[in-house]
């Protein structure tokens, strides 16, 4: 049994004629909980295209989840949650209301995220979240050239262990990497549209 459409679990809601779009070749599992939006998420949640929710997920009001994504068993997502095409939540993590998890990332089981997790990063939770580096498993699974994932390494290592503000480290990753690779881009770019921090 599983419940797709359910009313929202936000008291804000008055009954609202909300929606949950589903795209094509998901996969949801047993016991998979996926509600409605609300009026202050633009009455949708959307999950897209061959996604795989595995038993006992959860995900919350105005959810959009996009295309490959996983979401590992018993995993929960908050309302207002973004998780980008290919990235994987892992077991029994749970995302944080208007997080942003990017794309081809990795979340480690039993992780509490309570801030954006940059695309292409692995981040794990021994005891708080932390970037691990370069999801190089995942993408080389996905065809992505050696030079692209060590340059994404070398981007991480500079954001979290070089012992530089975030400010000082984006001008050394400039300065460093410069702005020929297009991954480099995206991680920037979402990093200057983060409104609750990063995982770093």
């Amino acid at each position: 049994y599983s419940s797709i459409g359910a009313a929202p679990q936000d008291l804000k809601y008055k009954g609202e004629n909300s929606r949950v779009l589903i795209g094509s070749r998901n996969i949801i599992r047993e016991f998979v909980t996926v509600h409605r939006g609300t009026q202050g998420g633009g009455m949708l949640t959307r999950i897209g295209d061959d996604v795989l929710l595995q038993a006992y997920v959860h995900v919350a009001h105005d959810c959009h989840v996009g295309d490959h994504a996983i979401l590992s068993h018993g995993a929960t997502l908050g309302g207002h949650v973004t998780i980008g095409d290919w990235a994987i939540v892992g077991a029994w993590s749970g995302v944080h209301q208007f997080c942003r998890v990017g794309r081809h990332s990795m979340i480690g089981g039993y992780s509490v995220v309570t801030q954006d997790v940059l695309p292409y990063s692995t981040t794990v939770s021994p005891r708080e979240m932390r970037i691990f580096g370069a999801n190089r498993i995942g993408l080389e699974r996905r065809g992505f050239p050696d030079d692209a994932i060590e340059t994404l390494q070398t981007m991480f290592r500079i954001l979290t262990r070089a012992g530089l503000n975030t400010t000082q480290a984006l001008e050394k990753i400039r300065e460093e990497i410069g702005s020929d690779h297009a991954e480099v881009e995206e991680v920037l770019t979402f990093l200057s549209q983060s409104q609750r921090g990063f995982v770093k």
